[in-house]
């Protein structure tokens, strides 16, 4: 199995810095759909325009994993360049779980998703990428993951490696594991027990007293502490709370940047419940546990505010699942607190009748959060500045 996955991962690495180094050369990007000849001839500039646009937006860090990560990344490249993703590592199941063990690298799938989410827009990359095969010794394993595995192998390094799919994608900001330490999430129930692995902390979440990370002191990146340090806007979430959001600020020191950090701290909450690991849980419930893991409450909250269609609500429901709405006294609550609530329609339905978070509207809400935090920070200055002058 292992001289099979490297010797195909090798062989198609080699071919795919070939065709992303063409794309990355590439002055002029044929349109066969629309053959529009002044498009195509302009395109350069309205591309060199778009860049230098987004290259002004505010720098935003969002922290998570699973695909929450990957559709808020979705929404904010077209907003700004200015982004870093730290991606949790503590993932265990299909293919990043199988490449963790047999290999003993970090588990890639949420950092190619992320990756993926960021890259310039090509369809065909993304299905190649996200292909999955499905038999022989590679069943199970995805192309994306294949070729990150290449990456790191070659260059001797995780890090190293993530950074030269970073380049080879061309993608609209960076994306950063939280941490390059191999790391266990445990936990502890009501009752006592012990719950070791994200796969375990998944059937008990609903019951967890306690949660941590081991070994004890892991080291964050420090790319992870200096992208904090210079943020405008600091996001967490959407995702799994206990195997997603948690997992970051469980790593101390990331925990501590963001908490002392001027930025204002976003928790994006998910639309839905999870069954077993926040079956049962409120929006305030999950923010508690953020509160309590980070030490300190979020500045926003963004939320849903719109029910979904019951024959959609009604198949989550048989599944296990509720949808997040916020109630009336949770208002009152949040209000006391000092939580900033915003509330929007932030869904949306796939064709295969799927809930997700809507990535441009999701976006809008954060860049607008970002925006008039900033335009305070210049009035303070400007207010400061009058100040001394007088």
């Amino acid at each position: 199995m292992s001289s099979l996955v490297s010797f195909f991962a090798g062989i198609f690495l080699g071919g795919a810095v070939a065709y992303l180094f063409s794309r990355r050369t590439s002055n002029i990007q044929r349109d066969s759909k629309t053959g529009d000849k002044i498009k195509e001839r302009y395109k350069d500039v309205y591309f060199s325009a778009s860049r230098q646009r987004l290259s002004l937006g505010p720098y935003v860090v969002a922290l998570g994993g699973g695909t929450g990560l990957s559709t808020l990344l979705k929404g904010l490249k077209c907003f700004t360049r200015n982004i870093t993703a730290v991606v949790t590592v503590t993932d265990e199941g299909g293919s990043s779980g199988r490449l963790r063990q047999e290999w003993g690298m970090l588990p890639p799938g949420d950092i190619r998703n992320c990756l993926l989410a960021l890259a310039e827009d090509d369809s065909s990359l993304n299905r190649l990428l996200n292909f999955r095969f499905d038999r022989g010794e590679l069943a199970g394993h995805s192309l994306g993951n294949l070729l990150l595995l290449a990456a790191t192998e070659i260059a001797g390094d995780f890090r190293k490696g993530i950074e030269e799919l970073n380049y080879m994608l061309a993608i609209r900001g960076q994306v950063l594991p939280v941490t390059t330490e191999s790391v266990c999430l445990v936990g502890r129930t009501k009752n006592g027990a012990r719950v070791e692995g994200e796969l375990s902390i998944t059937n008990y979440g609903s019951s967890l007293e306690e949660i941590w990370l081991e070994p004890k002191g892991v080291k964050p990146l420090p790319e992870v502490l200096n992208a904090i340090s210079n943020a405008d806007l600091i996001v967490l979430g959407p995702g799994s709370l206990f195997t997603s959001v948690i997992p970051n600020l469980l790593v101390e020191k990331v925990a501590s940047a963001i908490v002392t950090s001027p930025a204002p701290v976003v928790y994006v909450c998910n639309l839905m419940t999870q069954p077993q690991e926040t079956e049962g849980f409120t929006v305030l419930d999950h923010v508690r546990w953020i509160a309590k893991v980070l030490r300190g409450f979020p500045d926003f909250v963004v939320v849903n505010a719109m029910s979904l269609p019951e024959e959609i609500s009604s198949k989550y429901t048989a599944a296990g699942s509720t949808p997040l709405l916020v109630t009336p006294e949770e208002r009152e609550r949040f209000k006391k607190i000092g939580i900033d609530l915003i509330e929007d329609k932030l869904y949306e339905i796939s064709e295969e009748g799927a809930v997700r978070h809507n990535s441009v509207k999701l976006a809008e809400c954060l860049i607008r959060i970002a925006r008039s935090a900033r335009e305070r920070e210049i009035w303070k200055e400007s207010i400061q500045f009058s100040g001394m002058s007088g």
